[in-house]
């Protein structure tokens, strides 16, 4: 009798061992299949985890096969527990799936939303430094243009006009360290009357014409009067208004006194 009904729980361990390997790769198939779906590969510990999973259901099933009475008559009993069992191990490598997924996706979004943040903040930074650099552009060519364009002569920390009023001004002050006498009016006079103003003006006509030495500038210097009269600091260019105006008032100090004595050709 014994010997009997140990064949018949060997014979329905071996039903058992068959059931339970159907179960694991029923397991591992709906597993893959549920991967695949979400696109996700499954390294060689998960694939073990899986496996361990199906022997799990497949002791289950076999403790649940056979009773301690040692009767055989479990028929309905097996499939039921093998189903119930193997249904809940899916569930849950399902699950297990799903929030790996889920917190990868999550990193994922988190790492690209830092990503897109630096670089709005990168082209904010741009932009602000391109805006600053503009306005200090504009600020300083507004600041050139606006910035008085009149033609000024620095002369020993004073300036002068570059013109008639400029010219015998600064003339009167190099007179006045020289010890030259002549005043503004007595300058003015005479060079209105001898060239109109007129810097380059030559005489062309007269006697020193003539004789190859034409008089020259604002005051009609002929070069021997100014090489001889010319004062130092001054320009040697006899077309120079102030070199010009000073050199003939030291000839006109010289042989009339002043340049305000001189009131025709002189």
């Amino acid at each position: 009798m014994s010997k009997n009904i140990l064949n018949r729980v060997r014979s329905r361990a071996e039903q058992v061992r068959d059931r339970a390997a159907t179960v694991r790769n029923r397991a591992e198939t709906v597993v893959r299949h549920r991967a695949e779906s979400l696109n996700l590969n499954l390294n060689r510990t998960q694939k073990i985890a899986i496996a361990g999973v199906g022997t799990l259901s497949a002791a289950a099933v076999a403790f649940a096969a056979v009773p301690a009475s040692g009767q055989t008559s479990t028929s309905e009993a097996a499939p039921t527990a093998k189903v119930a069992y193997s249904k809940e191990q899916i569930k849950d490598v399902e699950a297990g799936v799903t929030g790996q997924l889920a917190g990868a996706s999550q990193k994922a979004a988190s790492i690209e939303a830092k990503k897109e943040a630096a670089k709005k903040s990168a082209a904010a930074e741009k932009k602000a430094s391109a805006e600053s650099a503009a306005k200090k552009r504009a600020a300083k060519k507004s600041t050139t243009r606006s910035a008085p364009r009149s033609q000024v002569k620095q002369v020993a920390g004073k300036s002068y006009t570059n013109n008639l009023d400029g010219w015998i001004r600064e003339s009167l002050d190099i007179m006045k360290a020289k010890g030259i006498p002549g005043s503004y009016h007595g300058l003015h006079k005479n060079i209105i009357r001898e060239s109109s103003g007129n810097p380059k003006a030559i005489n062309d006509w007269d006697i020193n014409a003539i004789n190859g030495v034409p008089s020259k500038g604002l005051l009609q210097v002929i070069p021997p009067t100014f090489a001889a009269y010319h004062v130092k600091g001054t320009s040697w260019d006899i077309y120079d208004p102030v070199a010009n105006i000073t050199a003939a008032a030291n000839y006109a100090a010289d042989k009339y006194g002043t340049i305000d004595n001189v009131n025709s050709a002189y």
